[in-house]
């Protein structure tokens, strides 16, 4: 059992039947009245974000989270393999809980967070930025190059990124995982 005085980012706890964690909190003493934590805290299994208030000295079920390096394999069906770099032993994970599927290419190293006691997969994260070369980009209108125009296109993993018009089949782009957003193109 942790305290309110021990809670701080990246903290993961048991609250309202499921395992939330902890996005950002503020200790508050206010000048009349008893001191409270003011939390953000984001379900692990659902990604729904709640606001809480915890009061100073409250106790809080703390769940033990492993972070270890995995790498993706295949997509079998709606279940996405991964073998464990130090161990390869491999696990299947669903694609609810993986922070950008479209971006994943066989290959990959992620981060997959497991709870301690059961080895159960909370989350994966991808890395914040990969690298995707261009498959298919709709062509650019002529003249329209005043402004910063993005133009829809696919790259290798399926996924749809909008590029801007000097971007062509081919090319690889560095793409931001949690946005979704092209960033610059890459030599």
């Amino acid at each position: 059992m942790a305290s309110t005085s021990d809670i701080r980012n990246g903290m993961c706890i048991n609250f309202n039947s499921d395992i939330y964690k902890v996005v950002e909190f503020l200790h508050v003493k206010p000048g009349k009245g008893a001191a409270f934590v003011r939390t953000k805290i984001k379900s692990v299994t659902t990604g729904r974000v709640l606001e809480n208030t915890f009061p100073a000295g409250a106790k809080l079920d703390e769940v033990r989270v492993e972070y270890r390096e995995y790498q993706y394999l295949y997509l079998e069906g709606e279940m996405f393999t991964f073998m464990n770099n130090e161990t390869f032993e491999q696990i299947s994970v669903a694609s609810n809980i993986i922070n950008a599927p479209d971006f994943l290419e066989e290959g990959m190293n992620v981060k997959i967070a497991v709870r301690a006691e059961d080895e159960m997969p909370l989350t994966c994260e991808l890395p914040s930025t990969v690298i995707v070369e261009v498959t298919y980009a709709e062509p650019g209108i002529k003249g329209d190059t005043a402004t910063n125009t993005l133009r829809p296109s696919t790259v290798s993993t399926g996924a749809k990124v909008m590029i801007p018009l000097f971007v062509n089949v081919g090319d690889k782009i560095k793409v931001n995982t949690e946005t979704g957003a092209y960033m610059e193109r890459v030599k």
